[in-house]
């Protein structure tokens, strides 16, 4: 009996630990983030379209920058970050950097978000540039962010892969030909990050996770985000399909726990895909809020702590 109440006791101790387990205090700086946004979508970058090298090499050669300074190791035998594929006869090429884990080298966390756009348009007076601020320069300046963040701490059990999306416009092609270079068995889990540049629904400090039931990826987020300010919901508009319409849809085909975070109101998004989608209508301070709340919500997962279930298409 004496040894029952000590186990019950000692269990009781262990549940309170874990459960108290304080939010950690990130830093970061909205002056970087909205850097990387500015540089991103500016009018020389020419909307970035994954078609014309000049403009899109621009981006990458930006990204790869980043991704050395912060002091990523090339991934899977790359002489550099560019991941190198021919789409119609064109060289395309993904950028993607390395965190080696520590214990658990062969086990992968992803977080990625694509750099292409859409590049010129029709032009509204006499500006034809889309330049993608929100769409998706929010979510590589993430990415960035991210990367830098979990560089310089190196506390990571699971290697952290990150990467940046070229042809997600005209299809995706650059999360098909990456998903194919590892073993989707290995990717614990995907945090993909599409368009986070502005409010969401919710408001600030909030933003929705993708195909939330088809895993119990976004329950763990919003378990490590308890006591924080910042809160992930479900995706509010499944009638848009947004959980199969980002790179995050490939490697969730495959099994992986892979959703993509945004906060966009694609409802009523009124510079969605047009010349306005610019740095001045973007909230910088919120996209740092949300790199935050990505960081602090994954912790577990690249700790190896917590392992979200494969993704069951089905529900």
């Amino acid at each position: 009996m004496i040894k029952k109440i000590i186990y019950t006791v000692s269990l009781g101790m262990a549940f309170s630990a874990c459960q108290a387990q304080p939010i950690p205090n990130v830093k970061l700086h909205v002056k970087d983030v909205e850097a990387h946004i500015k540089t991103l979508s500016a009018d020389d970058m020419r909307g970035r379209n994954a078609l014309v090298k000049e403009d899109i090499a621009k981006a990458a050669n930006y990204i790869a920058y980043q991704f050395e300074q912060a002091g990523l190791q090339p991934f899977n035998g790359l002489n550099y970050y560019f991941q190198n594929f021919k789409y119609q006869k064109l060289d395309l090429y993904n950028v993607v950097g390395v965190v080696p884990g520590n214990s658990l080298k062969d086990e992968y966390v992803i977080f990625s978000a694509h750099y292409d756009h859409i590049g010129l348009i029709k032009p509204t007076g006499k500006d034809s540039i889309a330049n993608g601020a929100d769409d998706d320069a929010s979510g590589v300046a993430a990415v960035l962010e991210l990367a830098k963040y979990f560089a310089q701490k190196k506390d990571n059990e699971r290697t952290l892969i990150f990467v940046a999306f070229t042809a997600e416009e005209i299809g995706g092609y650059g999360s098909q030909f990456f998903s194919k270079q590892l073993n989707p068995d290995k990717v614990k889990a995907m945090f993909n990050i599409e368009m986070i540049g502005k409010e969401s629904k919710f408001g600030k400090k909030n933003a929705f996770i993708t195909g939330f039931n088809h895993s119990d990826f976004g329950q763990i987020l919003q378990k490590n985000l308890k006591g924080s300010e910042f809160t992930f919901h479900p995706d509010p508009y499944p009638e848009q399909n947004l959980f199969y319409r980002s790179d995050n849809a490939t490697l969730a085909r495959l099994g992986v726990p892979a959703h993509t975070i945004s906060t966009v109101q694609i409802d009523k998004d009124n510079f969605y895909h047009t010349v306005d989608d610019e740095i001045e209508t973007l909230d910088a301070e919120n996209v740092t809020e949300t790199i935050k709340a990505i960081i602090i919500s994954a912790t577990s997962i690249i700790k190896g702590d917590d392992t979200p279930n494969r993704v069951s298409l089905k529900k």
